[in-house]
């Protein structure tokens, strides 16, 4: 993921203008570093088992930090679900 494209995914979800650590950033970060391990490194390397394992610990950090948003804010969690296109 290059700059921009980080700077772009805290401007969309960020809460306020100086917001880069809120949980609906987080998330959007980790959603689309896990797109870009599947998309491209995963679909050429499919035997690179350390990757793999990144690539679970990611979604293990994404999940459990989706389970505190659904925790604190519920209406902010659906939200950020459908516009990230995640699974429940």
């Amino acid at each position: 993921m290059n700059i921009q494209t980080k700077q772009d995914l805290i401007g969309k979800h960020s809460v306020h203008a100086k917001d880069t650590g809120s949980t609906q950033v987080q998330i959007a970060l980790l959603t689309e570093r896990i797109k870009e391990l599947n998309q491209k490194h995963l679909a050429h390397n499919k035997h690179d088992q350390s990757a793999r394992f990144g690539l679970l610990k990611l979604v293990g950090k994404r999940r459990s930090l989706l389970s505190y948003l659904k925790r604190t804010s519920e209406s902010t969690y659906y939200e950020l679900i459908n516009k990230l296109d995640i699974r429940k």
